[in-house]
Protein backbone atom coordinates (compact mmCIF):
# COMPACT_ATOMS: atom_id res chain seq x y z
CA UNK A 1 0.00 0.00 0.00
CA UNK A 2 1.33 3.54 -1.30
CA UNK A 3 0.05 7.06 -0.39
CA UNK A 4 1.22 10.53 -0.82
CA UNK A 5 -0.62 13.02 1.92
CA UNK A 6 -0.04 16.91 1.73
CA UNK A 7 0.81 18.06 5.40
CA UNK A 8 -0.28 21.38 7.23
CA UNK A 9 2.90 22.96 6.71
CA UNK A 10 2.52 22.27 2.95
CA UNK A 11 5.15 19.33 2.13
CA UNK A 12 4.14 16.36 0.93
CA UNK A 13 4.13 12.34 2.62
CA UNK A 14 4.86 9.66 0.77
CA UNK A 15 4.29 6.39 2.55
CA UNK A 16 4.43 2.39 1.54
CA UNK A 17 4.71 -1.01 3.26
CA UNK A 18 7.43 -3.24 2.04
CA UNK A 19 7.27 -7.21 2.13
CA UNK A 20 7.42 -7.25 5.83
CA UNK A 21 5.05 -5.15 6.31
CA UNK A 22 6.95 -2.17 8.03
CA UNK A 23 6.32 1.56 7.08
CA UNK A 24 8.59 3.88 5.29
CA UNK A 25 7.81 7.33 4.84
CA UNK A 26 9.69 10.36 3.39
CA UNK A 27 8.58 14.14 2.89
CA UNK A 28 9.05 16.11 -0.65
CA UNK A 29 8.57 19.81 -1.32
CA UNK A 30 7.02 19.03 -4.32
CA UNK A 31 4.59 16.28 -5.34
CA UNK A 32 6.05 15.28 -8.08
CA UNK A 33 9.83 14.36 -6.46
CA UNK A 34 7.22 12.44 -3.79
CA UNK A 35 5.60 10.61 -6.51
CA UNK A 36 8.53 9.69 -8.12
CA UNK A 37 10.42 8.13 -5.42
CA UNK A 38 7.59 6.12 -4.46
CA UNK A 39 7.43 4.87 -8.05
CA UNK A 40 10.99 3.82 -7.53
CA UNK A 41 10.63 1.67 -3.90
CA UNK A 42 7.40 0.18 -5.07
CA UNK A 43 9.42 -0.85 -8.25
CA UNK A 44 11.83 -2.09 -6.05
CA UNK A 45 9.92 -4.12 -4.00
CA UNK A 46 8.62 -5.64 -7.10
CA UNK A 47 12.17 -6.72 -8.52
CA UNK A 48 13.49 -7.87 -5.23
CA UNK A 49 15.51 -5.43 -4.97
CA UNK A 50 14.25 -3.00 -2.20
CA UNK A 51 16.29 -1.80 0.15
CA UNK A 52 14.67 -0.15 3.28
CA UNK A 53 16.12 3.24 3.42
CA UNK A 54 17.09 3.31 7.35
CA UNK A 55 19.21 -0.14 6.13
CA UNK A 56 21.69 1.92 3.80
CA UNK A 57 22.51 4.06 6.96
CA UNK A 58 24.78 0.76 8.83
CA UNK A 59 28.02 1.20 8.72
CA UNK A 60 30.41 -0.72 6.93
CA UNK A 61 32.25 -1.44 10.00
CA UNK A 62 29.19 -2.77 11.82
CA UNK A 63 28.76 -5.68 8.64
CA UNK A 64 32.24 -6.47 8.17
CA UNK A 65 31.86 -7.55 11.97
CA UNK A 66 29.15 -9.72 10.94
CA UNK A 67 31.05 -10.82 8.19
CA UNK A 68 34.30 -11.90 9.32
CA UNK A 69 32.12 -13.49 12.32
CA UNK A 70 30.48 -15.67 10.33
CA UNK A 71 32.79 -17.06 7.76
CA UNK A 72 33.10 -20.35 9.92
CA UNK A 73 34.72 -22.17 6.73
CA UNK A 74 37.96 -20.59 6.98
CA UNK A 75 41.02 -21.98 7.70
CA UNK A 76 42.60 -20.31 10.75
CA UNK A 77 45.13 -18.48 8.99
CA UNK A 78 42.50 -17.55 6.07
CA UNK A 79 41.04 -15.86 8.96
CA UNK A 80 43.93 -14.52 9.99
CA UNK A 81 44.65 -12.40 7.09
CA UNK A 82 41.15 -11.19 6.41
CA UNK A 83 41.36 -9.83 9.55
CA UNK A 84 44.26 -8.21 9.10
CA UNK A 85 43.33 -6.96 5.57
CA UNK A 86 40.01 -5.56 7.29
CA UNK A 87 41.67 -3.99 10.02
CA UNK A 88 44.83 -2.20 8.31
CA UNK A 89 43.34 -0.91 5.06
CA UNK A 90 39.99 -1.76 4.66
CA UNK A 91 38.12 -0.58 7.88
CA UNK A 92 40.46 2.90 7.92
CA UNK A 93 38.80 4.18 5.11
CA UNK A 94 35.59 2.49 4.79
CA UNK A 95 35.11 1.48 8.49
CA UNK A 96 33.03 4.54 9.52
CA UNK A 97 31.31 5.30 6.68
CA UNK A 98 27.15 4.38 5.68
CA UNK A 99 26.70 1.76 3.26
CA UNK A 100 24.57 4.00 0.75
CA UNK A 101 27.40 6.75 0.86
CA UNK A 102 30.06 3.92 -0.21
CA UNK A 103 30.23 4.79 -4.14
CA UNK A 104 32.31 2.57 -7.30
CA UNK A 105 34.41 5.98 -7.42
CA UNK A 106 35.87 5.77 -3.94
CA UNK A 107 36.39 2.48 -4.33
CA UNK A 108 38.53 2.63 -7.08
CA UNK A 109 40.24 5.71 -5.65
CA UNK A 110 41.07 3.15 -2.86
CA UNK A 111 42.26 0.49 -4.89
CA UNK A 112 44.96 3.14 -6.56
CA UNK A 113 45.75 4.24 -3.02
CA UNK A 114 46.75 0.82 -1.83
CA UNK A 115 49.22 0.50 -4.48
CA UNK A 116 50.48 3.81 -4.56
CA UNK A 117 50.61 5.23 -1.36
CA UNK A 118 50.57 1.97 0.92
CA UNK A 119 53.18 0.40 -1.03
CA UNK A 120 51.37 -2.48 -1.35
CA UNK A 121 51.97 -5.16 -3.92
CA UNK A 122 49.30 -5.99 -6.24
CA UNK A 123 48.76 -9.45 -5.13
CA UNK A 124 48.16 -7.82 -1.84
CA UNK A 125 45.84 -4.66 -2.73
CA UNK A 126 43.63 -7.25 -4.61
CA UNK A 127 43.28 -9.49 -1.86
CA UNK A 128 42.58 -6.13 0.37
CA UNK A 129 39.70 -5.74 -2.67
CA UNK A 130 38.55 -8.95 -2.28
CA UNK A 131 37.87 -8.25 1.42
CA UNK A 132 35.71 -5.40 0.91
CA UNK A 133 33.85 -7.24 -1.97
CA UNK A 134 32.70 -9.64 0.34
CA UNK A 135 31.58 -7.48 2.76
CA UNK A 136 29.80 -5.50 0.68
CA UNK A 137 28.30 -8.66 -0.83
CA UNK A 138 26.58 -9.59 2.72
CA UNK A 139 25.07 -5.81 2.74
CA UNK A 140 23.39 -6.80 -0.62
CA UNK A 141 22.14 -10.06 0.32
CA UNK A 142 20.97 -8.74 3.95
CA UNK A 143 18.77 -5.84 1.48
CA UNK A 144 21.25 -2.95 2.94
CA UNK A 145 22.27 -2.34 -0.13
CA UNK A 146 20.85 -2.63 -3.89
CA UNK A 147 23.94 -2.93 -6.00
CA UNK A 148 27.69 -3.81 -4.54
CA UNK A 149 29.68 -0.55 -5.64
CA UNK A 150 32.77 -2.65 -5.79
CA UNK A 151 31.77 -4.69 -8.80
CA UNK A 152 33.26 -3.45 -11.93
CA UNK A 153 36.35 -1.48 -10.20
CA UNK A 154 39.77 -2.25 -12.15
CA UNK A 155 41.99 -3.96 -10.34
CA UNK A 156 46.04 -3.94 -10.72
CA UNK A 157 47.64 -6.94 -12.28
CA UNK A 158 49.14 -9.41 -10.48
CA UNK A 159 52.36 -10.65 -11.81
CA UNK A 160 52.59 -14.55 -11.16
CA UNK A 161 55.94 -15.01 -8.86
CA UNK A 162 58.71 -16.51 -10.85
CA UNK A 163 59.60 -20.41 -9.48
CA UNK A 164 62.59 -21.55 -8.81
CA UNK A 165 63.08 -25.53 -9.74
CA UNK A 166 66.23 -27.30 -8.52
CA UNK A 167 68.26 -29.56 -10.43
CA UNK A 168 68.81 -32.86 -8.28
CA UNK A 169 72.48 -32.13 -8.43
CA UNK A 170 71.44 -29.08 -6.59
CA UNK A 171 69.31 -30.34 -4.08
CA UNK A 172 71.65 -32.79 -3.05
CA UNK A 173 74.42 -29.99 -2.46
CA UNK A 174 71.43 -28.26 -0.23
CA UNK A 175 70.80 -31.47 1.71
CA UNK A 176 74.58 -32.05 2.29
CA UNK A 177 74.78 -28.08 4.01
CA UNK A 178 71.36 -28.48 5.99
CA UNK A 179 73.37 -31.32 8.31
CA UNK A 180 72.19 -34.34 9.75
CA UNK A 181 68.54 -32.77 10.91
CA UNK A 182 68.37 -30.61 8.29
CA UNK A 183 68.86 -33.28 5.33
CA UNK A 184 65.77 -35.02 5.86
CA UNK A 185 63.55 -32.44 6.17
CA UNK A 186 65.16 -30.83 2.84
CA UNK A 187 64.85 -34.24 0.88
CA UNK A 188 61.66 -35.16 2.10
CA UNK A 189 59.96 -31.89 0.94
CA UNK A 190 62.03 -32.20 -2.79
CA UNK A 191 60.99 -35.60 -3.76
CA UNK A 192 57.43 -35.44 -1.97
CA UNK A 193 56.83 -32.16 -2.80
CA UNK A 194 54.99 -31.95 0.45
CA UNK A 195 54.22 -28.16 1.63
CA UNK A 196 55.87 -27.41 5.09
CA UNK A 197 53.27 -27.13 7.08
CA UNK A 198 51.79 -30.77 5.51
CA UNK A 199 55.36 -32.12 6.77
CA UNK A 200 55.87 -30.33 9.87
CA UNK A 201 52.13 -32.30 11.27
CA UNK A 202 53.02 -35.35 9.68
CA UNK A 203 52.76 -38.18 12.20
CA UNK A 204 53.86 -41.50 12.65
CA UNK A 205 51.02 -43.02 11.89
CA UNK A 206 50.75 -41.68 8.42
CA UNK A 207 53.80 -43.51 7.46
CA UNK A 208 53.80 -46.29 5.49
CA UNK A 209 57.06 -47.29 4.89
CA UNK A 210 56.33 -51.04 3.64
CA UNK A 211 54.20 -49.91 1.03
CA UNK A 212 56.15 -46.29 0.51
CA UNK A 213 53.14 -44.43 1.11
CA UNK A 214 52.78 -40.97 3.23
CA UNK A 215 49.43 -40.05 4.17
CA UNK A 216 48.45 -36.12 4.05
CA UNK A 217 45.93 -35.40 6.63
CA UNK A 218 46.99 -32.69 8.64
CA UNK A 219 49.06 -29.03 8.13
CA UNK A 220 50.15 -26.53 10.85
CA UNK A 221 50.12 -23.14 10.34
CA UNK A 222 51.56 -20.33 13.02
CA UNK A 223 48.63 -17.54 13.79
CA UNK A 224 49.86 -14.96 16.25
CA UNK A 225 52.51 -17.40 17.31
CA UNK A 226 50.41 -20.37 18.02
CA UNK A 227 51.06 -23.00 15.78
CA UNK A 228 47.67 -24.20 14.91
CA UNK A 229 46.74 -27.28 13.57
CA UNK A 230 43.90 -28.03 10.37
CA UNK A 231 43.17 -29.60 7.27
CA UNK A 232 45.28 -29.03 4.19
CA UNK A 233 44.86 -26.55 1.93
CA UNK A 234 42.68 -27.91 -0.51
CA UNK A 235 40.65 -30.11 2.78
CA UNK A 236 41.35 -33.38 0.87
CA UNK A 237 43.95 -36.14 1.99
CA UNK A 238 46.01 -37.55 0.13
CA UNK A 239 48.83 -40.32 -0.29
CA UNK A 240 52.27 -39.43 -1.62
CA UNK A 241 54.84 -42.08 -3.05
CA UNK A 242 58.04 -42.06 -1.05
CA UNK A 243 61.21 -42.58 -3.25
CA UNK A 244 63.14 -46.00 -2.07
CA UNK A 245 66.04 -44.07 -0.70
CA UNK A 246 64.17 -42.15 1.82
CA UNK A 247 62.56 -45.44 3.38
CA UNK A 248 65.68 -46.28 5.33
CA UNK A 249 66.16 -42.52 6.91
CA UNK A 250 62.55 -42.22 7.76
CA UNK A 251 62.71 -45.39 8.98
CA UNK A 252 65.76 -44.49 12.16
CA UNK A 253 63.81 -40.86 12.05
CA UNK A 254 60.74 -42.49 13.73
CA UNK A 255 61.78 -45.19 15.15
CA UNK A 256 60.22 -45.94 19.13
CA UNK A 257 57.84 -42.94 18.33
CA UNK A 258 54.43 -44.08 19.15
CA UNK A 259 51.58 -43.52 16.07
CA UNK A 260 50.35 -40.01 17.32
CA UNK A 261 53.94 -38.37 17.56
CA UNK A 262 55.33 -35.97 14.92
CA UNK A 263 57.48 -37.06 12.81
CA UNK A 264 59.70 -34.27 11.94
CA UNK A 265 59.90 -31.87 15.14
CA UNK A 266 62.40 -29.21 16.36
CA UNK A 267 65.46 -29.80 18.08
CA UNK A 268 63.48 -29.31 21.66
CA UNK A 269 60.93 -31.71 20.43
CA UNK A 270 57.93 -29.20 19.57
CA UNK A 271 56.10 -28.25 16.50
CA UNK A 272 58.64 -27.91 13.51
CA UNK A 273 58.06 -23.77 12.61
CA UNK A 274 58.89 -22.84 9.45
CA UNK A 275 60.06 -19.11 10.57
CA UNK A 276 62.67 -21.03 12.58
CA UNK A 277 63.45 -23.79 10.18
CA UNK A 278 63.90 -21.25 7.49
CA UNK A 279 66.68 -19.02 10.13
CA UNK A 280 68.62 -21.62 11.17
CA UNK A 281 68.38 -24.46 9.23
CA UNK A 282 67.75 -23.27 5.13
CA UNK A 283 68.77 -19.58 4.58
CA UNK A 284 72.31 -20.37 5.81
CA UNK A 285 72.53 -24.14 4.05
CA UNK A 286 70.98 -22.67 0.45
CA UNK A 287 73.74 -19.84 1.13
CA UNK A 288 76.45 -22.37 1.70
CA UNK A 289 75.49 -24.27 -1.37
CA UNK A 290 75.69 -20.87 -3.43
CA UNK A 291 71.98 -21.16 -4.43
CA UNK A 292 71.02 -17.36 -4.49
CA UNK A 293 67.65 -16.40 -3.85
CA UNK A 294 65.59 -19.79 -2.90
CA UNK A 295 62.41 -20.53 -0.69
CA UNK A 296 61.15 -23.55 0.67
CA UNK A 297 58.27 -23.54 -1.40
CA UNK A 298 60.32 -23.84 -3.82
CA UNK A 299 61.09 -27.07 -2.87
CA UNK A 300 58.10 -27.99 -3.66
CA UNK A 301 57.81 -26.32 -7.41
CA UNK A 302 61.26 -28.91 -7.48
CA UNK A 303 59.40 -31.70 -6.78
CA UNK A 304 57.09 -31.19 -9.62
CA UNK A 305 60.26 -30.86 -11.79
CA UNK A 306 62.15 -33.92 -10.63
CA UNK A 307 58.89 -36.07 -11.20
CA UNK A 308 58.07 -34.72 -14.55
CA UNK A 309 61.93 -35.30 -15.42
CA UNK A 310 61.40 -38.81 -14.20
CA UNK A 311 58.40 -39.61 -16.87
CA UNK A 312 55.42 -38.40 -14.24
CA UNK A 313 52.59 -37.89 -15.80
CA UNK A 314 50.08 -34.85 -15.25
CA UNK A 315 47.96 -37.24 -12.84
CA UNK A 316 50.48 -38.44 -11.17
CA UNK A 317 51.53 -35.23 -10.37
CA UNK A 318 48.61 -33.99 -9.90
CA UNK A 319 48.23 -36.46 -7.25
CA UNK A 320 51.12 -36.61 -5.59
CA UNK A 321 51.24 -32.64 -4.95
CA UNK A 322 47.51 -31.97 -4.02
CA UNK A 323 45.71 -30.21 -6.69
CA UNK A 324 41.99 -29.84 -7.06
CA UNK A 325 42.55 -31.20 -10.84
CA UNK A 326 44.75 -31.73 -13.47
CA UNK A 327 44.39 -28.45 -14.95
CA UNK A 328 45.38 -26.65 -11.45
CA UNK A 329 48.75 -28.38 -12.61
CA UNK A 330 49.16 -28.24 -16.18
CA UNK A 331 48.11 -24.29 -15.15
CA UNK A 332 51.21 -24.23 -12.30
CA UNK A 333 53.63 -26.61 -14.17
CA UNK A 334 52.73 -26.60 -17.90
CA UNK A 335 56.62 -25.42 -18.97
CA UNK A 336 58.05 -28.64 -17.65
CA UNK A 337 55.78 -31.03 -19.40
CA UNK A 338 56.83 -32.04 -23.16
CA UNK A 339 55.65 -29.70 -25.81
CA UNK A 340 54.33 -31.69 -28.31
CA UNK A 341 53.56 -28.76 -31.00
CA UNK A 342 56.85 -29.52 -32.86
CA UNK A 343 55.86 -33.32 -33.48
CA UNK A 344 52.55 -32.18 -34.48
CA UNK A 345 53.93 -30.14 -36.96
CA UNK A 346 55.69 -33.07 -38.57
CA UNK A 347 53.05 -34.88 -38.39
CA UNK A 348 51.09 -32.63 -40.47
CA UNK A 349 53.84 -31.96 -42.78
CA UNK A 350 53.85 -35.76 -43.71
CA UNK A 351 50.04 -35.61 -43.90
CA UNK A 352 50.24 -32.90 -46.60
CA UNK A 353 53.24 -34.37 -48.72
CA UNK A 354 51.22 -37.61 -48.72
CA UNK A 355 48.17 -35.78 -50.54
CA UNK A 356 51.05 -33.70 -52.91
CA UNK A 357 52.58 -37.13 -53.76
CA UNK A 358 48.95 -38.51 -54.33
CA UNK A 359 47.82 -35.69 -56.79
CA UNK A 360 50.82 -35.64 -58.91
CA UNK A 361 50.84 -39.25 -59.28
CA UNK A 362 47.02 -39.83 -59.79
CA UNK A 363 46.59 -41.69 -56.96
CA UNK A 364 48.97 -44.42 -58.13
CA UNK A 365 52.17 -45.44 -56.13
CA UNK A 366 55.28 -44.94 -58.37
CA UNK A 367 57.94 -46.97 -58.03
CA UNK A 368 61.67 -46.74 -58.72
CA UNK A 369 61.12 -49.63 -61.89
CA UNK A 370 58.21 -47.23 -62.94
CA UNK A 371 60.39 -44.58 -63.33
CA UNK A 372 62.95 -46.70 -65.02
CA UNK A 373 60.94 -47.91 -67.52
CA UNK A 374 59.22 -44.86 -68.29
CA UNK A 375 62.95 -43.91 -69.35
CA UNK A 376 63.67 -41.56 -66.07
CA UNK A 377 66.64 -40.96 -64.29
CA UNK A 378 66.33 -43.63 -61.78
CA UNK A 379 67.63 -41.87 -58.67
CA UNK A 380 67.14 -38.03 -60.07
CA UNK A 381 65.15 -35.89 -57.73
CA UNK A 382 65.06 -37.94 -54.54
CA UNK A 383 67.00 -35.59 -52.56
CA UNK A 384 68.85 -37.69 -49.64
CA UNK A 385 68.51 -40.83 -51.43
CA UNK A 386 72.48 -41.97 -52.52
CA UNK A 387 73.67 -42.65 -55.58
CA UNK A 388 73.41 -46.00 -56.95
CA UNK A 389 76.50 -48.27 -57.63
CA UNK A 390 77.53 -48.80 -60.97
CA UNK A 391 76.35 -52.74 -60.60
CA UNK A 392 73.06 -51.22 -58.94
CA UNK A 393 72.41 -49.32 -62.02
CA UNK A 394 73.03 -52.34 -64.39
CA UNK A 395 71.08 -54.53 -62.21
CA UNK A 396 67.86 -51.81 -62.87
CA UNK A 397 68.22 -51.77 -66.77
CA UNK A 398 69.09 -55.26 -67.62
Amino acid sequence: MASIAKRPNGKYRARYRDDAGREHARHFIRKADAQRWLDQQTAAIVTGTHVAPKAGRTLLSEVAGEWISQQVQLKPSTRARYEGLLRLHVLPTFGARPLIAITSDDVSVWVAGLVHSAALSAASARQAFRVLSLVLDKAVAGRRLATNPAKGVKLPRAASPDKRFLTADQVESLAVEAGTRGSLVILTLAYTGLRFGELAALRVGRVDLLRRRIEVAESVTEVAGEAVFGTPKTHQRRRVPVPRFLVDDLAAQIAGKRPGDLVFTSPSGEVLRLGNFRRRTFDPSVKAAGLGHLTLHDLRHTAASLAVASGGTVLSVQTMLGHKDASMTLNVYSSLFPDSLDDLADRMDALRESAADRLRTGGRIVTLGDRVSAGQPGWGGWGLNPRPTDYESAALTG
